[in-house]
């Protein structure tokens, strides 16, 4: 394998471990703990702005259940082959059940919020690399995206660049919210391949009415 491949192999690599984590349903802080690697190091690593070595490969290998050749590209997890299909609980309370089952690509998972106490806060915000779209399938949630603040309700979606700062939260205090996640952790993003049939539609209903 020539150089050029070789650094391509591991700045893709980030990718698809920061996909593993969260299949895995951890933490930055929980992989730390587990492997001893500062979650600086990893973050860095996600990120792409640090190629990661064998050692910490192997660790994180490991640590996921994923083989050398699933983090490098090369293999990708048989669709039959169980993983992580229970809910998957965070210290915030979050619930996230993982829909996809491979390692890198886009990946979908559908996020559950328990209902807030009190008034919501403004979600804290992270940034990253990748490309997101959700859709709300029931209840309200906040989305902190840049400076704008919205509220979307079932049936609302949403897609963005991660590398804008965002964060989301339960907008609601009767209930939880529950959303679908679609990630490209390199930039994918959904394609629309059907014509738009709302103009259409509603032309219809007119003529019936």
């Amino acid at each position: 394998m020539a150089v050029d491949e070789v650094d391509g192999t591991l700045a893709a690599m980030g990718p698809r471990l920061r996909a593993a984590r969260e299949q895995h349903g951890a933490t930055l802080a929980g992989i730390s703990c587990a492997t001893g690697i500062s979650p600086s190091t990893l973050s860095r690593i996600e990120t792409s702005r640090r190629k990661p070595t064998l050692e910490v490969v192997l660790r994180l290998a490991k640590e996921y259940g994923v083989s050398l050749d699933e983090l490098a590209g090369a293999a990708r997890i048989p669709a039959a082959e169980p993983r992580a299909t229970a809910p998957l609980s965070f210290g915030d309370s979050k619930v996230v059940l993982p829909l996809t089952r491979y390692v890198g690509g886009v990946h979908a998972h559908k996020h559950v919020l328990p209902a807030m106490e009190g008034p919501p806060s403004r979600p804290r915000r992270v940034s990253h690399e990748g490309y997101e779209w959700l859709c709300v399938l029931y209840g309200r949630l906040r989305l902190a995206l840049g400076d704008q603040d919205l509220v979307l309700v079932a049936g609302d979606t949403a897609e963005f660049d991660t590398r804008i700062p965002h964060g989301v939260a339960n907008a609601g205090s009767d209930g939880p919210v529950e959303y679908l996640i679609v990630f490209g952790p390199q930039g994918e993003r959904l394609r629309q391949r059907t014509p738009s049939t709302s103009g259409r539609r509603t032309g219809e209903r007119e003529a019936a009415e």
